[in-house]
């Protein structure tokens, strides 16, 4: 995992805290409800909202765009627009899938504006899957030299399956099995109901296991 991205605050103003201001003795809920008093966020919470939650920002943009050398810049910009919107946030125990949704609606904001082909997920960092429906990975302690092989070759058809799934299939897979988002958080990302996000990753996961069946296999 690449490390934690530097956001600077010069675009929206914003300062960090006197070290009287004890912030990071309040909850999310708190720190969310503080933020939505008067015109603008409190400084203080806000500041400590993005320490709590930069690392979060990061890896869904790592997983989305692990080759874009502008990744500060939309971590920059998906902070300005929970800044700025924040006091629209009506449930804050849900800020966690909000600021997903906003990470990840972002990213394809700008995947459709530079038309870009190539698959835009990596996937080669360990991951664990909760459901144990897909194992992603292949075995071997030693792995030799045709092993080696074979594991780049999977990862590589692996990522053309990925790219090749529909937006809403391959945002699906990525908040579920990279991000690590509940079926419900899913849900409430991607504005549908829990059912379709069950039968999105149901497909999803069937077309990958269908193209990747012979590395499966092994």
């Amino acid at each position: 995992m690449s490390q934690s991205i530097s956001v600077s605050w010069s675009t929206v103003g914003a300062t960090y805290p006197a070290a009287s201001v004890q912030v990071d003795k309040l909850s999310n809920h708190d720190l969310i409800l503080r933020c939505q008093v008067g015109l603008r966020p409190d400084r203080a919470a806000f500041a400590e909202l993005l320490r709590r939650h930069q690392t979060q920002v990061d890896r869904v943009l790592y997983h989305l765009a692990p080759d874009w050398s502008d990744r500060a810049d939309l971590a920059q910009e998906i902070w300005i627009r929970v800044y700025r919107n924040i006091s629209r946030l009506q449930e804050p125990t849900k800020f966690r899938g909000w600021l997903s949704r906003i990470a990840t609606n972002l990213f394809y904001d700008e995947l459709r504006k530079r038309k870009r082909v190539a698959s835009p997920l990596s996937l080669d960092a360990p991951r664990s899957l909760e459901d144990g429906e897909m194992d992603w990975e292949i075995a071997g302690d030693t792995p030799s030299p045709d092993e080696q092989m074979t594991t780049r070759e999977f990862y590589e058809q692996l990522r053309e399956a990925i790219a090749d799934l529909p937006e809403a299939f391959r945002t699906t897979i990525i908040l579920r099995e990279i991000e690590g988002l509940s079926y419900e958080e899913i849900a409430e990302v991607t504005g549908v109901s829990l059912g379709t996000v069950k039968s999105r990753i149901a497909r999803a996961r069937s077309r990958l296991q269908t193209q990747l069946q012979s590395y499966l296999d092994i």
